[in-house]
């Protein structure tokens, strides 16, 4: 225990070290758990720091264990953080039957509507209290920070990057739900977290926000699996912010990668050409 933050775990890997942390989180109200990976050229100094944010139902653990990412931050001397994707705990709300919705499903917003708006505040803590705390704790670069993620965390990692790029320098997403007010994901997620008015959702919509946020002299990496169910299902909708981006000037490189599903094992496939486009931008 370190200053309100909790050693749970740690685990040598690639010359360096995976922890799991826990720490009271001012934004959330609730006990929050993220995985960190110091590579070893943070023994000599700050390094980079490069956070991931997982997609729906997963914890910390997900990218951690099934990414294969260790290896390439290693290489190009990156840190990695990967948070929760929701608050947890007994005082916070859920709805126990569905899966989309509440615990594990935080999709990276401030809530508004009660009784959500207490604890699911995944927006700020992504953004503001936890790159404090890592400023804090681990020797990284502030000035040096990137964001990525998959699916749910996909739409986070675009959102957050497009609204902050005086915190985030690159940004990359795998599968990502780009345009959750035009899917039954997003539509759920917004109507239940900030209230009936599609109005409130832009905020959160990255085909919406790349209008007046475009980063155009940082390009975004975006890979798609061809095979992905939830293409089908008009869940995901790349092609909207592939459109977006055209009209805003937007430098996107959207690969469509022909027989890969939603899974973890499209993400590692393709892990160390993330991991390069965040090291070039960063480093």
């Amino acid at each position: 225990m370190t200053s309100g933050l909790n050693l749970r775990k740690q685990h040598t890997c690639f010359g360096g070290t995976v922890g799991y942390y826990s720490h009271p989180s001012r934004e959330c109200r609730c006990d929050m758990a993220f995985a960190v990976y110091v590579p070893p050229q943070a023994q000599a100094g700050p390094v980079p720091v490069l956070y991931y944010l997982s997609g729906l139902t997963c914890t910390e653990d997900n990218f951690t264990v099934k990414a294969g990412a260790q290896r390439y931050a290693a290489e190009h001397g990156l840190m990695l953080v990967a948070p929760d994707t929701s608050p947890r705990g007994a005082a916070v709300p859920d709805d126990p039957d569905a899966w989309d919705f509440g615990m594990g499903a935080g999709f990276y917003l401030d809530a508004t509507e009660p009784p959500w708006n207490q604890h699911y505040r995944m927006y700020s803590y992504v953004v503001s209290e936890l790159p404090q705390l890592i400023a804090e704790h681990f020797a990284v670069q502030p000035d040096r920070q990137g964001i990525f993620g998959h699916s749910m965390g996909g739409h986070g990692a675009l959102v957050c990057g497009l609204r902050h790029p005086e915190v985030f320098k690159s940004i990359s997403a795998f599968a990502p739900i780009a345009a959750p007010s035009q899917c039954p994901w997003g539509q759920k997620a917004f109507s239940g977290y900030l209230g009936a008015d599609p109005a409130t959702w832009a905020a959160y919509d990255a085909t919406a926000l790349v209008k007046d946020h475009g980063r155009r002299d940082r390009p975004i990496l975006i890979d798609q699996g061809s095979a992905d169910s939830f293409l089908a299902q008009q869940q995901l909708r790349s092609d909207l912010f592939e459109a977006a981006c055209q009209q805003a000037g937007q430098p996107l490189t959207l690969r469509m990668q022909a027989g890969y599903d939603h899974s973890y094992f499209f993400m590692a496939s393709f892990m160390a050409d993330h991991i390069q486009h965040h090291a070039s931008m960063l480093k």
